[in-house]
């Protein structure tokens, strides 16, 4: 099958998300990277570009969306892997062009250009793609379709965190510069950060949607401006209710993303960092572990694994899942086809319901953390 034509703004030498996205799109053999503007500055983007080997180089992405659109084999589809000030304009030269996007989360850095990116991808033909990349992991997608299919009941209780602990002091490297920036990250520091994937992964994995929530944000750090710890009670659609934690100066966490849920039959729990079991314990039983590909896991999960089960596979893979279900559908559409109803990937309204959330959290805790609506 012919490679689909990949650019990439952002992600240059010094970038860590930047090589994750470049390996994610190589490891099905689904994209070729042709063309990028990979920084900030003509001179680090020409420098990274040539140390990549890509046949263009831009100096800015306006100029690369507007001469890629012109070309008879310009790229399909561009990878936004900027902080999250950039990507609203960034996505907007490629949408209004027709090229697909695949942008990093979360998917602005103000409620408003969220709104109008919405706005540009309607009026678009092209493909969003948002990379929530926790929700390729295969026991994800086995814990989604128990809970589709009843097997934990009517939910109740949502539990779900995100705590790291690289944030515990000030530090002034490049990656936690951009990040404690509000004017570069948004309003929310741990909540934009890794909040919105505790929000995304929750959402993901009950199919319900927050109504409300309730949130005491810190900023622990002294002369830090953007929340490194945030304790949110969140109303569900239908009843259920949840807590979410996520911070980022929690000693002794690197990435210990965890959910579990729990209904009126039983409940399900799962760790990033332990990514490839399930437990699952139906009420008045024992605790069951569902392995991936092994017993007890289900078409959905199969779909979402390489190599057979007791051979790890995690972060890189399951990014590398976003990218292959994106490509399915990429390819769909240049056939005027839609994909088969299996393929699942974040869309731009999982971006809005992400910007969301931040708004909801920042506004709730200026209020001594009264209850807020999304």
């Amino acid at each position: 099958m012919e490679r689909i034509r990949l650019g990439m703004v952002g992600g240059g030498n010094d970038a860590f998300i930047g090589g994750v996205h470049r390996i994610a799109s190589r490891i099905d053999d689904r994209y070729e990277l042709v063309a990028g503007a990979l920084s900030s500055t003509p001179e680090k983007s020409q420098a990274s570009g040539e140390a990549l080997g890509l046949p263009r180089i831009y100096d800015d992405f306006k100029a690369m969306a507007i001469r890629e659109a012109r070309l008879k084999n310009g790229i399909e589809a561009v990878a936004i892997v900027t902080p999250n000030h950039v990507h609203y304009a960034a996505a907007r030269e490629f949408l209004k062009r027709g090229i697909h996007v695949i942008c990093d989360k979360p998917l602005t850095s103000t409620l408003a250009d969220a709104k109008k990116l919405v706005k540009a991808a309607e009026s678009s033909d092209a493909l969003f793609i948002l990379t929530h990349n926790y929700t390729g992991y295969p026991m994800v997608r086995q814990a989604r379709d128990m809970v589709a299919a009843g097997d934990i009941g009517n939910i109740r209780v949502v539990q779900v965190e995100y705590p790291q602990d690289w944030l515990t002091q000030h530090e002034d490297f490049k990656q936690a510069e951009w990040r404690t920036d509000p004017a570069r990250s948004g309003a929310g520091g741990s909540t934009g950060d890794i909040g919105t994937h505790a929000h995304n992964l929750a959402r993901f994995v009950t199919g319900l949607e927050v109504e409300s929530l309730a949130a005491d944000l810190d900023a622990f750090v002294p002369g830090r401006q953007v929340d490194d710890n945030g304790h949110v009670m969140l109303r569900f659609e239908g009843g259920a209710k949840g807590m979410l934690w996520c911070s980022q100066v929690a000693p002794g966490n690197e990435n210990a993303l965890r959910i579990r849920v729990y209904g009126d039959k039983g409940g399900l729990e799962w760790a990033q960092e332990d990514p490839n079991y399930l437990w699952h314990t139906p009420f008045g039983e024992p605790k069951r572990l569902i392995t991936r590909n092994g017993a007890g896991a289900g078409a959905s999960a199969a779909r979402m694994s390489r190599i057979p089960p007791g051979h790890p596979e995690g972060y890189l893979e399951a990014f590398a899942n976003i990218y292959s279900e994106a490509a399915e559908a990429i390819v769909a559409h240049r056939n005027g086809k839609t994909p088969s109803g299996e393929v699942t990937y974040p869309t731009i309204d999982d971006g809005l319901r992400g910007v969301q959330f931040i708004d909801a959290c920042v506004r709730s805790s200026a209020r001594n953390a009264a209850w807020v609506k999304l």
